[in-house]
Parts: structure tokens; sequence; C-alpha cells
């Protein structure tokens, strides 16, 4: 059997193609909560395939929390390094129409500790080209 943080990488791409008008155009009604929750659950569940570790935890209330990165692995309390936001601002970092360190500054994005930053490197997850 599977684990949860396995994906099939055909799956999450149709997800996020499910959301793909939203996404590039907010003023559309929001997406059903179950094919918001698949696209936001299987590119952080693909993240974690990719990068795989106990470093950063990527957490999109109230779909999903991965854990992520390489290192040290925490065991109690909060993790020392934390990404939160919500799921439309992840899948616009997950499909590259929404730049991570623009997220962050802009607050939309909350990333503490020392090695948040690094989940960075890992995006985009589906590329999906920028609206005209």
């Amino acid at each position: 059997m599977a684990g949860r943080n396995v994906v099939d990488p055909a799956q999450v791409r149709a997800a996020v193609l499910g959301v793909r008008d939203w996404l590039q155009d907010p003023v559309l009604p929001v997406p059903g909560r179950a094919e918001l929750g698949a696209a936001v659950r299987g590119t952080a569940r693909a993240l974690a395939g990719s990068a795989p570790g106990h470093s950063v935890e990527v957490r999109v209330p109230p779909f999903v929390a991965v854990q992520c990165i390489e290192g040290p692995r925490h065991t109690r309390g909060n993790p020392p390094n934390v990404v939160e936001t919500d799921a439309r601002t992840w899948l616009l970092l997950a499909t590259g129409l929404l730049d991570f360190a623009a997220a962050v500054e802009s607050g939309v994005v909350s990333a503490s500790g020392t090695r948040a930053g690094e989940i960075a490197a890992w995006l985009p997850i589906v590329v999906l080209p920028r609206p005209d």
C-alpha cells in the first residue's frame, strides 16, 4: 500500500488544472472544497516527495501540513521552520504564478525559521503559464 505522501503526478496536474481558471482570475467563484483540497494536498505532498526531510513544515490550513527539506528533525512542540499560507496563495506558489520572496514580503506567506525559505528552490511544482 502506498504511503500518504506518494502522489501521482498526473493526478496532481489534473487537480491543479481543475482550479487553474480561478488561480488566473480571482473574481471567478472559488472552486468547491473537494476540488480545492485535492489541488492543495496534491501539490504539498508532491513537494514533500521531491524534497524529503523534516526540517521545514509547510502548512495550508485546513487542508494539509507536510514536512520537507533534509536536515534536523524536530520532535516536540512547534517546528523551528514553518511556512504557512492560505490555499489560493499556496497554489499560486505551487504553479509559479507567485514568487516565494514576493509572497513573504507582502505578508501573504508566513515563513519563520532560518530554513523556511529553502522551499523556494522546489517551487513551482506544476507550472502554469501566466495569464495574458
